[in-house]
């Protein structure tokens, strides 16, 4: 091993904020910024067109926040924007309820770019991440389109019409992952997964950031047949999700929204769960899914409290069962 850490190589699953915070803390607590330790295979059923530009958010956020130029406050987007060509679309009568930043445009830009002269998703991704610094190693989960939709009480939409535009007010009736039957895993997915010491399931949303990503042929099976610990952190902390609409989607497909009701989804496809210390009182409950639980502050804040949830994991993992 590579480190005094339990387990030096990580793969972690990931979406959104939550997943991009804890692939931060994971880069902190291993060696080198997590260059040759870590791999973040990222959800791409939020990505989207927008002016003409592919946008991957989830792909974005984790980016951003790997390279420590991402918007802390806000959790995605980037440090200082500023929204002069946003205005002038506006102006030229574009419809701009999709945020994008001038300096995030840029991102769009060479990502749109680079896919039009055929290069895929993934290797587009990994000149971006190099390119802002990021030492470990990010995956799109396929490089094959999939989008997600949504199913509300007013029709089927796509997920950011449902989620920025309308701010995800909209009961979740069900969902479709668009393009996911027929899609394939992006190079180094499957093996990644296959070669972790620990596979991490992020607390990213289960439905919207998780789901889609498990949807693609191969990955819910890597997951479940890898020899590697595999952990889910709840994402759910005292009954509320710490950002975005995952209590309300729990709520809406008729499951229990607690750590208990994330618990009995990964039921057989992880080994642990991992929750806050508000929900201890749900651990032996969740024991009977043949679950192992480990305790702790899931709430992880700022650089230092992803970090501390990074090695705790690392450590904590290994003796769940013990």
């Amino acid at each position: 091993m590579s480190t005094s850490l339990d387990f030096p190589r990580v793969a972690l699953l990931a979406g959104g904020v939550g997943g991009a915070r804890l692939a931060h803390g994971f880069a902190r607590a291993l060696p080198d910024g997590g260059a040759e330790a870590l791999t973040v295979v990222v959800n791409v059923g939020d990505d989207t067109e927008r002016h003409g530009l592919t946008v991957s958010p989830d792909l974005d956020t984790v980016m951003y926040t790997l390279a420590e130029v991402g918007d802390e406050q806000r959790g995605w987007g980037l440090q200082g924007e500023t929204y002069a060509t946003l205005d002038q679309l506006a102006r030229l009568g574009e419809d701009t309820w999709f945020t994008l930043g001038d300096k995030d445009l840029a991102t769009h830009v060479v990502r749109t770019a680079r896919l039009r002269d055929g290069q895929p998703l993934s290797a587009v991704t990994a000149h971006l991440a190099a390119a802002l610094g990021v030492r470990a190693r990010l995956l799109p989960v396929t490089d094959d389109r999939v989008r997600t939709l949504v199913d509300t009480p007013s029709g089927r939409v796509a997920f950011q019409e449902y989620f920025v535009r309308r701010r995800h007010a909209d009961a979740v009736l069900g969902l479709t992952f668009d393009g996911a039957a027929s899609a394939r895993p992006a190079p180094g997915v499957l093996e990644a997964v296959h070669a972790a010491d620990l596979v991490v399931v992020a607390p990213s949303n289960p439905f919207l950031s998780i789901e889609p990503l498990l949807a693609v042929p191969g990955v819910r099976d890597a997951v479940r047949a890898t020899p590697a610990r595999r952990v889910a952190v709840s994402p759910i902390v005292g009954g509320q999700a710490i950002k975005g609409p995952a209590a309300q989607v729990l709520e809406s497909l008729g499951h229990e929204v607690s750590a208990l009701g994330v618990a009995r989804l990964y039921a057989g496809l992880v080994d642990v769960m991992c929750i806050d210390d508000v929900d201890a009182h749900l651990a032996d409950p969740i024991r009977e899914f043949g679950l192992d639980v480990v305790v702790t502050a899931t709430v992880m804040g700022g650089p230092g409290g992803r970090e501390r949830l990074a090695r705790e994991l690392l450590r904590g993992v290994g003796r769940a069962g013990a």
